[in-house]
């Protein structure tokens, strides 16, 4: 049993905390009914949600990185998304009741994302989560967003919590290169969107989980220790 202590936990948004697959999927269908494709295997889209709207966007639409038609849908996925933001999102199973633990240890919370702002807050806003995210770090607060570890070190600042003290969990290497950049104890939510094929437990986390039930238990049993 690790001899680790929290003082804080830190998540990543999409794929870690709240599944959102779900919205971009639909949109997904969405963009292809408008420009008169035929429905595609839901699936690619899920793999790739963690390269962010241009990447579901190539997917969605079947387009190469240099497509010049790539901002225009771009641009039409993110209205889409804005309209209906956190319809079809919810927490990860046993989240919820995690984070209600929370206050009772004295464990702060909050989430690193390279989700921007003006979707991140209101999605979390929607969410059922309480306590409260004590903090929230996207892009529009740092220079360098992750794999850089300025977001992760900035939300710790700002709880007033040691880097080393910790958790990070995240469903891309990026977060855990950020984490360990950082020097947070990171943790790997292998659940998440993950690109087909590949492993969680390549990316060097202190800890892999397969299930956020999984994650749960983790954390459950440091604070036990406490």
């Amino acid at each position: 049993m690790t001899s680790l202590h929290p003082q804080a936990v830190l998540f990543d948004l999409d794929g870690t905390l709240i599944d959102t697959a779900p919205e971009f999927i639909e949109i997904s269908k969405r963009l292809r009914e408008e420009a008169g494709l035929q429905p595609i295997d839901e699936t690619l889209i899920w793999h790739s949600v963690s390269n962010g709207a241009v990447g579901m966007v190539q997917v969605a639409m079947g387009l190469p990185i240099d497509s010049p038609e790539i901002e225009h849908w771009r641009n039409r996925f993110l209205t889409h998304y804005e309209a209906d933001l956190g319809n079809l999102s919810q927490p990860y199973p046993g989240l919820v009741d995690l984070i209600a633990e929370f206050q009772r240890h004295n464990l702060q919370w909050g989430v690193v994302t390279n989700k921007l702002a003006r979707f991140a807050r209101p999605l979390m806003a929607r969410m059922s989560f309480q306590p409260q995210a004590s903090v929230i770090v996207t892009p529009d607060d740092v220079d360098q967003p992750k794999p850089h570890p300025e977001a992760i070190v900035l939300a710790c600042e700002r709880l007033q919590c040691h880097p080393a003290r910790t958790i990070y969990v995240g469903d891309h290497s990026r977060d855990i290169e950020a984490g360990r950049a950082a020097g947070c104890t990171t943790v790997a939510a292998a659940y998440g969107y993950l690109a087909k094929g590949e492993s969680a437990f390549d990316w060097g986390a202190d800890h892999v989980v397969n299930s956020s039930i999984e994650l749960v238990h983790y954390i459950e049993e440091l604070l036990a220790w406490q």
